[in-house]
């Protein structure tokens, strides 16, 4: 295996840890307004992801890093011909977290709920132009003979991308919702599983129709073995937390994220990003990447980061591992 070969496999990691982490606080956020009945909900709700929201992000940023240094041609013309789709994520990140440290800052109701309702929204849409994105890299675009994107805004709101916006938004809610049953006591705890069952059900609709169609489009058997994984472990997920077993069903709604994202990889390999103009055209593992040079001391400085990331971000999860209800918010209890 060449390293260009590596180097995609590693992105697709990165995303894919990024989307299974990512997509839960996502799911939260979403959260507030469709689980929590109070204020007081809602700062359980945000609290469950206040210590961990922010070192998710990391997995963005190292994605996108690896993509500029790896696949400087992939980054460019991504980067380029979804500028504003991208941009639209980029300013919701930052209001996003924003709204997390500055909703506490003063104790007016209208100040709060303003920024609850940022949380909200800043959740939703990425959750959403996220696969939108990924949609249209797996379909590929209007790439011409220079690697640039010959396409507007509005080509990349296609059928087919809009399915996989659609899928995003509710498989991330659902893992919210399970996320939350599996963090919370009392009723918001009761709640969190009754609603993760019926987003599930309206998720596992959404996905079976959005991989089938990647299967027939652009799949291979290892894309198809990766297609049942998905399934199986949507079905599990529900029937996991339908029986009150917040544990099963997170950790296999995780697994349908990760299988997920690896048949879409799989479907995408050996392109980057297909070209929907002349198939000559595409960006693949090879014209877009980096010298071997490069390749190589990216490598070894990633064999060096990445375990430490991985440690100090698994400490964060296990410190922070205890349930909580609205008992433990302080105004609450008094």
């Amino acid at each position: 295996m060449e390293l260009h070969d590596v180097w995609f496999v590693l992105i697709a990691v990165l995303w894919t840890g990024y989307f299974f982490l990512e997509g839960f606080d996502f799911g939260v956020g979403i959260l507030t307004k469709l689980l929590a009945r109070d204020r007081v909900e809602k700062r359980v709700l945000i609290n469950t992801i206040g210590p961990v929201w922010d070192g998710n992000e990391v997995w963005l940023l190292t994605a996108g890093g690896a993509t500029f240094a790896a696949f400087p041609e992939w980054y460019a013309t991504l980067f380029s011909g979804f500028y504003l789709a991208l941009l639209v994520i980029l300013v919701c990140l930052i209001v996003r977290g924003v709204a997390f440290e500055y909703r506490a800052k003063r104790p007016e109701e209208n100040w709060q709920r303003n920024w609850e309702t940022a949380i909200f929204w800043t959740s939703l849409l990425p959750a959403f132009l996220w696969g939108v994105a990924f949609g249209n890299i797996v379909r590929g675009v209007k790439i011409d003979k220079n690697f640039e994107y010959a396409g507007t805004f509005w080509d990349l709101f296609n059928p087919y991308a809009i399915l996989g916006g659609l899928v995003t938004l509710t498989l991330f809610t659902f893992h919210g919702a399970v996320f939350t049953a599996l963090k919370t006591v009392g009723d918001i705890r009761t709640r969190a599983r009754k609603l993760a069952l019926q987003v599930g059900v309206i998720t596992a609709v959404f996905a079976l129709a959005f991989l089938i169609w990647t299967q027939v489009d652009s799949g291979d058997g290892k894309s198809l073995v990766a297609l049942i994984v998905a399934v199986v472990a949507l079905v599990a997920a529900l029937g996991a937390i339908q029986a009150g077993r917040e544990g099963w069903s997170f950790a296999f709604s995780g697994v349908t994220i990760v299988a997920a994202v690896a048949m879409l990889f799989l479907s995408l390999f050996p392109n980057v990003m297909p070209s929907s103009l002349n198939p000559d055209w595409s960006l693949t593992v090879t014209n877009a990447s980096s010298s071997p040079y490069t390749l190589k001391i990216m490598t070894w400085c990633a064999g060096i980061a990445t375990p430490i990331v991985l440690l100090y971000q698994s400490w964060t999860y296990w410190v922070f591992r205890k349930r909580i209800g609205t008992q433990h918010i302080a105004e609450a209890a008094h």
